[in-house]
């Protein structure tokens, strides 16, 4: 007999088949939930779906389960429970849109003070509407690293939604609705991402970077989606807007799909260095984005924004603000007027305002109801170039201010089109007080350097 090695590999291959025809396979088990999550939390006597409270119980299997430094999985169902304080390595895990704690009372739903290395994932966490004490959110941890809140949907809070104090982590990917104040609270970031989560009806602020005293942040907030956001306690600005970083330096916002706020889509209060690029931004009341008060530098970029009272503003230099590039802007369809309860002669419908220190490049304002750009306020001017723009539709398309002490805006290659009133005027505040130095190709004031524009 001629063995050949093709012929033995033949003769092991059909007695492998042979043997496979001969026995049944083993039917396929799917692992059990605490070897793919950790531990079962109804290992603990926690029970889903049942109308008592679980308060007792979670509590027991949150210690246990982190003290064994095993993740807590909690099977689909509703459980009621009151506050559940969570210690360091406390990791809780559910299946998404199906695991569902209901609060029922207490300071918070989830927190804790000072633990770290936290998670949750997956989770529903349902406020019930029930009021929380003042500066209280639903989820609430106060100073830890490496904290993550991911995945979850976190509904109906009567206070805020998530608040963060003095925390290092992350919070992705999360839907936060229906929030009696603030979606998402951050006090003196320790190192923080906030990414691609959907906010949808707070009624405060969206997301609020804020700091005690002014100091370096960093924050990113980056790809996140904000909708519908009120000004419910009033105010003349500090509520009703999606992303308000206060105090915080470094901070970034970018990406962000903005729609429908009573106030601002991005406002930075004394922020420095805030990077404000690639937000779309559509239906906001006032300033859609907002450099104000006492910082030193600002990026406005890329953004593009589709109805507003004011497309961009960076103002305050009587309060230190200055240093901005406003770059490659698509602005359109300003309002009139600003809500009311800001002061009624707040300026509306003008594209972009500068005061200080200020590049305005490449932008494309189209339907100012005032003015498409307009540089300081009263003498409040200094150093700004307004250059390279196109400015459609506007009744007056670049104002600027002339009065005595005011400092030097040089205007020059942008294309003005459509203007009601006048392409370029000297200013004194709101008021012009020139005639169209544009027409006249000339600007007759020391305070406006003017080159060669484009009007039609």
């Amino acid at each position: 007999m001629d063995i050949s090695r093709r012929n033995l590999i033949n003769a092991t291959a059909a007695g492998a088949a042979a043997g496979a025809l001969t026995t049944a396979p083993a039917p396929a088990r799917a692992a059990p939930l605490t070897s793919t999550l950790g531990r079962d939390a109804t290992q603990y006597g926690v029970r889903p779906n049942s109308p008592d409270d679980q308060t007792r119980a979670l509590q027991r299997a949150i210690n246990e389960s982190s003290n064994a430094q095993v993740p807590l999985a909690l099977p689909p169902g509703i459980y009621r429970t009151g506050a559940l304080k969570l210690p360091n390595g406390a990791r809780l895990i559910g299946v998404h849109g199906a695991t569902v704690l209901q609060f029922t009372g207490g300071s918070s739903l989830v927190g804790s003070d000072g633990a770290s290395s936290i998670a949750l994932t997956g989770l529903t966490l349902d406020g019930s509407g029930i009021k929380l004490p003042n500066r209280r959110g639903l989820v609430h941890f106060q100073n830890g690293l490496d904290v993550r809140v991911q995945d979850c949907d976190i509904v109906g809070s009567g206070g805020n939604g998530i608040w963060f104090e003095t925390i290092a982590g992350e919070v992705s990917g999360n839907t936060i609705r229906k929030t009696a104040s603030t979606a998402f609270t951050s006090f003196d970031a320790l190192g923080l991402l906030v990414a691609q989560n959907t906010i949808q009806d707070a009624s405060d602020n969206g997301i609020e970077i804020l700091r005690h005293t002014i100091g370096d942040d960093g924050t990113i907030v980056v790809n996140n989606r904000i909708d519908d956001i009120k000004a419910g306690p009033g105010g003349s600005g500090q509520h009703g807007n999606a992303i308000n970083a206060f105090r915080a330096g470094n901070v970034i916002v970018s990406g962000n799909r903005i729609r429908n706020c009573d106030y601002s889509a991005v406002r930075g209060n004394s922020a420095s260095n805030i990077q404000i690029t690639g937000n779309s931004v559509s239906n906001v009341r006032e300033v859609a984005l907002y450099s104000e008060f006492a910082f030193e530098g600002a990026v406005i970029a890329n953004n593009t924004v589709d109805i507003c009272a004011v497309g961009v503003s960076v103002a305050n230099f009587n309060e230190g603000g200055r240093i901005v590039t406003v770059h490659g802007n698509v602005i359109r369809n300003m309002l009139p007027k600003r809500p009311i309860g800001t002061a009624p002669d707040d300026d509306a419908g003008i594209g972009i305002v500068v005061e200080a220190d200020a590049a305005v490049t490449g932008n494309v304002i189209e339907n100012a109801p005032s003015f498409g750009i307009m540089a300081g306020w009263g003498r409040y001017l200094r150093d700004v170039t307004i250059t390279g723009n196109v400015v459609r539709n506007a009744f007056v398309g670049i104002g600027v201010s002339v009065v005595s002490g005011a400092g030097t805006a040089l205007v020059s290659n942008n294309l003005i089109s459509g203007s009601r009133g006048s392409a370029i005027v000297g200013l004194d505040h709101a008021k012009t007080v020139t005639a169209d130095l544009g027409k006249e190709g000339t600007s007759r004031f020391a305070q406006i350097a003017l080159g060669l524009n484009a009007v039609r």
